[in-house]
């Protein structure tokens, strides 16, 4: 009886004919030099090509043309749809460009439209930037909406941890998520990283949905230049499920430090004189559930713990990271300039005019299932503000000198709830900071359970 139900089933399906080739999920993202776009968008079936037309104003007098590939969902159902690419070049600055993108025999999608960035490093970008929004409780996602119609940001930093989670119902809630940030992610270049929740079949959801700029082989980490930031995408995910390899978290250390000793020299930091980085699991919080930023020494700072290798607080402080950008916590907290736990402000009364340390912040407020994360009731010295509203932050790098960001509550209506102004006069490696990394006893026999002895595996990888 079941035989015979399944296989009506499958001559119904057959006979009705049913395919799906209209194009969704569109989303952009700024290419390998300011005057490229990506464009990418998802079919469930194959249109035998992938095509873009657009051109300036509400001009359709452009076609690019890219390539697709088969993304099959490892779930249970094995679910396949085709993922399209295409690379726009050649834009001119400052212009709106509106675009469709689909196929010469089965049509085109609604109307799209981003404007280009200003041409050169002398011009003062304006971003949203946020982790861990999710399908269900994306309760910052109209605000975003609504502020980038009224063209208040040139591009998005989605700080790690999609939909929650794109795998689930084979990969139909990652479908549902894409749509639901469209409005959004098709305007502006949305650029990325990866958190924890993308982590199932080894990433394979992020992998396949979201190509950023310099990332052809998927390795989860890039950079890429927007007037005066060198931005440096980071994959904190490759150093926590080690069951993905361990070469790549060498592969990984070793690309940053080579990224960073580029941005840091003289011809680069005049160019770029902010050099900004963002990663899904932050160095230090101090929220209460135990994560790895509560640690003492948690493995983003300081890396294998006893050996302290492989971890990126000294790399950050030698090359002269600006900001760092985190999420993960599913709230907002701003720290003070603060290197290996010692807090380095500017001065007393101007804390961010010259710090003698990154400044970081955690912004993974803007709404998903898992609700907020506590804060622990003991406030480090290096905490200067945190809060558990929804939310995202905001920033404006006005020129080579003055950066500005504040936090909006969704809570409070979109109110401003904390504000700072960035000053510095000089660009570049922090004093020399002679204190060694502390200790954290017993602590760290608890991490290096986790770790194991892995450093007699890895040591071969090194320079």
């Amino acid at each position: 009886m079941w035989l015979l139900i399944a296989f009506l089933l499958g001559v119904f399906t057959v006979g009705n004919g049913i395919v799906w080739y209209e194009p969704q999920q569109t989303h952009i993202a700024v290419g390998g030099t300011s005057d490229q776009i990506i464009v990418v968008w998802n079919t469930i079936n194959d249109t035998g090509d992938t095509r873009v037309i657009y051109g300036a104003g509400s001009k359709f007098n452009q076609l690019a043309v890219g390539n697709r590939s088969l993304f099959v969902d490892s779930g249970p159902e094995r679910r396949s749809q085709w993922v399209h690419k295409v690379i726009l070049k050649g834009l001119l600055p400052e212009t709106d460009y509106s675009y469709m993108v689909g196929s010469k025999d089965y049509g085109y999608s609604n109307i799209f439209s981003f404007r280009t960035w200003p041409s050169g490093d002398n011009w003062s970008p304006r971003l949203a930037i946020f982790g861990d929004l999710g399908n269900e409780n994306p309760q910052s996602l109209a605000r975003l909406e609504m502020d980038a119609a009224a063209g208040m940001y040139d591009a998005i930093l989605h700080v790690g941890d999609f939909a929650y989670d794109m795998e689930v119902d084979n990969a139909r809630v990652g479908d549902e998520f894409m749509r639901q940030i469209e409005p959004l992610a098709s305007r502006l270049p949305y650029m990325t990283c990866p958190g924890n929740h993308e982590n199932a079949y080894n990433f394979s959801n992020y992998r396949n949905r979201f190509w950023m700029p310099g990332d052809e082989n998927k390795q989860m980490y890039y950079s890429f230049t927007m007037g005066p930031i060198r931005f440096i995408s980071l994959s904190t995910e490759l150093i926590f499920f080690l069951q993905y390899g361990l070469v790549p978290i060498v592969e990984q250390y070793k690309w940053l430090e080579r990224e960073l000793s580029e941005a840091n020299k003289p011809e680069n930091r005049a160019k770029q004189p902010w050099v900004i980085t963002f990663g899904h699991r932050p160095m230090y919080c101090s929220n209460d559930d135990n994560d790895d930023c509560t640690h003492h020494e948690s493995l983003i700072r300081v890396g294998i713990p006893f050996l302290h290798l492989l971890g990126w607080e000294e790399l950050f402080y030698k090359y002269g990271v600006d900001i760092a950008f985190w999420a993960h916590e599913h709230s907002y907290e701003r720290l003070w300039p603060v290197f290996n736990r010692e807090v380095l402000n500017g001065s007393y009364d101007e804390p961010y005019t010259n710090p003698k340390a990154p400044v970081h912040i955690i912004t993974g407020s803007a709404g998903c299932k898992e609700k907020h994360d506590n804060f622990d009731h003991k406030v480090d010295d290096w905490s200067a503000f945190r809060s558990d509203d929804y939310g995202y932050t905001r920033m404006r790098v006005f020129n080579g000198t003055h950066l500005y960001m504040e936090q909006v509550s969704d809570d409070q209506g979109g109110a401003v709830i904390d504000r700072l102004m960035v000053i510095k006069n000089k660009h570049g490696s922090y004093p020399e900071y002679t204190k060694p990394f502390k200790a954290a006893g017993d602590h760290l026999k608890k991490i290096w359970k986790t770790w194991g002895n892995i450093w007699s595996e890895i040591k071969h990888h090194l320079p």
